[in-house]
């Protein structure tokens, strides 16, 4: 890495706080999730989401859950709790260059693809449940090295429901334990690190992290277009949380935003073989808009 920035640690607290979930109320707030996010939460999630309403609770310096429950559901603050309610039920998981076939793929075939089809036009990628930002970060560097080698314009945006993991990308730190998959000359490029060696963090580049913009976005939204249109969308690992109808009415609004001949990457264990889409699969877990 070729620069030093001071990087601050996250910091934590914790304290006994016990939540038991009856069945009544288990399904109170499985069903809230469902109609707020349309994710599934099947009775075997019970103690997940007793381990997140704890985490909740102490840091509102709530200690009964019906006092919870009231604040959730009947309180002035409803609408703004139903924020972080969401915050701490979803599940967040990403890495650099997960699954590394889909940025080769981009690089290789989709980025050229378009670029012809296109030229002169900016390149516009959208990370579509971006969690912590390292997706979002590995797909800046892929379309900045294209875009650097063939003259154009790029920009990425990155979505997602949880306003804390926004501020985690937005703030773009991470524990050097986690960049291996980075190949060494993007790290040198892209990464920062602390002043501070104790902490082991590193941060994006200034210029990367400008071409990033993070938003909130509920997936049960029912237009996404005022976003604009993009060229690739990665939407990966997150229709498993979805049934089937939900899965096929999220991809069609995601289509509406795909740029004719756009393409849109899912996860590698996920499917959409028998779904009513206007796409046409071109590679594993890869789809172009027809």
């Amino acid at each position: 890495m070729t620069a030093s920035e001071d990087i601050a640690p996250p910091s934590s607290s914790d304290g006994p706080i016990s939540v038991v979930l009856d069945r009544a109320r288990f399904v109170r707030f499985a069903d809230l999730v469902t109609a707020t996010l349309g994710i599934k939460m099947p009775a075997a999630k019970v103690t997940l989401l007793e381990n997140r309403l704890r985490g909740r609770m102490r840091q509102l310096g709530i200690s009964s859950l019906d006092a919870y429950e009231e604040y959730l559901f009947r309180s002035a603050q409803s609408s703004e709790e139903l924020v972080h309610f969401c915050d701490v039920v979803t599940t967040n998981k990403t890495d650099f260059f997960r699954e590394p076939q889909h940025f080769e793929f981009l690089r290789n075939r989709a980025l050229p693809s378009l670029a012809s089809e296109r030229p002169g036009a900016e390149l516009r990628v959208w990370c579509a449940g971006c969690s912590s930002g390292q997706e979002a970060y590995t797909l800046a560097m892929v379309t900045s090295e294209f875009a650097e080698q063939h003259g154009r314009r790029f920009s990425i945006l990155a979505t997602d429901i949880s306003t804390r993991m926004l501020a985690q990308g937005k703030k773009a730190v991470y524990p050097e334990s986690l960049v291996d998959p980075i190949p060494l000359e993007l790290r040198k490029k892209y990464l920062l690190r602390s002043k501070d060696r104790r902490q082991a963090l590193v941060r994006i580049v200034p210029e990367l992290r400008r071409a990033v913009s993070f938003e909130r976005l509920n997936f049960m939204d029912r237009d996404y277009r005022r976003r604009g249109v993009y060229d690739a969308i990665f939407f990966r690992n997150v229709m498993i949380y979805f049934d089937k109808t939900t899965q096929e009415a999220v991809v069609n609004r995601l289509a509406q935003s795909l740029t004719p001949g756009g393409y849109l990457f899912i996860g590698l264990s996920e499917s959409l073989v028998g779904a009513r889409v206007p796409l046409a699969t071109v590679g594993p877990a890869i789809l172009r808009k027809m």
